[in-house]
């Protein structure tokens, strides 16, 4: 039995986010590499935890995606919204804010009727991080009816933000 590893089964999402020739090169003088098993070793055994499972549950999709949309600035944005904005305002070297992502992911699904959450890059948006005195990230502001009404800054648990997010719209509804 023989597995092979390509170059292509490595996809590329954004265009700032592909391989780069070097890596590549890496990938694809890989991509010759094989993994071999003893002919003679007959099975191999995998222990992994027993879950039972429906064939719903098998054959579920994505349950949400995130969706890239272009506006002309937030406050556009802000204006369209037809329920409250949580915006993380984030940067690409922050390690606090990549560890945010997941959990802005999970943030996002649960309270997906309550509110629509937005990422804006402070690198490439200094005005937009100026214009709300961002100081230090991740910093979150939920915004409603086009206007901020609650802040606050650092990593949080996905229980927590949720929480924080939950009490704040209930408070101030």
């Amino acid at each position: 039995m023989a597995i092979s590893l390509t170059a292509a089964a490595v996809p590329c999402v954004k265009s700032e986010q592909c391989i780069s020739s070097s890596a590549s090169a890496k990938l694809s003088a890989l991509s010759s590499l094989q993994l071999r098993f003893p002919a003679n070793s007959g099975k191999i055994g995998i222990s992994t935890p027993r879950i039972a499972v429906s064939s719903r549950a098998r054959n579920a999709t994505v349950v949400a995606q995130a969706k890239k949309q272009t506006y002309s600035s937030l406050d556009d944005l802000l204006a369209q919204a037809d329920k409250p904005v949580l915006v993380d305002f984030y940067a690409t070297w922050c390690g606090p804010c990549q560890f945010m992502v997941p959990i802005l992911n999970e943030v996002s699904i649960a309270l997906k009727d309550k509110i629509r959450v937005v990422k804006i890059d402070t690198e490439k948006y200094p005005s937009i991080a100026s214009q709300y005195a961002i100081e230090a990230l991740p910093t979150f502001i939920l915004f409603k009816d086009g206007k901020p009404f609650d802040r606050f800054e650092g990593a949080l648990t996905a229980n927590q933000l949720i929480q924080r997010v939950e009490e704040s719209l209930k408070v101030k509804q």
